[in-house]
């Protein structure tokens, strides 16, 4: 019996982890952290890290999509549904590579 309420508990954490509490912010997570959003590879936030260091902070979706190669509007978008955030005012939680900032309440972002 404790066996299956283990396996039990088990699958409801499994299941719950997909679903964030924080979102990356884009303009303030490390390479670990933008790696952690589902279709993020390290060399997409690689790209992503050295070119916000080049040219400052993203604006919005349309320019994060303009400065990185392979972010066209489409994948922008799906990456926000996986919890990327675009936004300057953002604050990142406390510890390396951690699922970065907390939600923004910006509609546009």
């Amino acid at each position: 019996m404790l066996k299956q309420i283990r396996l039990v508990a088990a699958f409801f954490l499994a299941a719950f982890a997909s679903f964030s509490l924080y979102a990356v912010n884009v303009n303030t997570a490390d390479e670990a952290a933008l790696r952690a959003v589902k279709g993020i590879g390290p060399a997409k936030a690689k790209a992503i890290v050295q070119e916000r260091a080049e040219g400052g902070p993203f604006r919005d979706a349309d320019d994060l999509g303009q400065r990185v190669k392979g972010l066209g509007g489409q994948a922008v978008e799906r990456l926000r549904a996986e919890g990327l955030t675009i936004g300057a005012g953002q604050k990142t939680l406390p510890g390396e590579g951690a699922r970065g900032a907390l939600q923004s309440t910006d509609s546009h972002c």
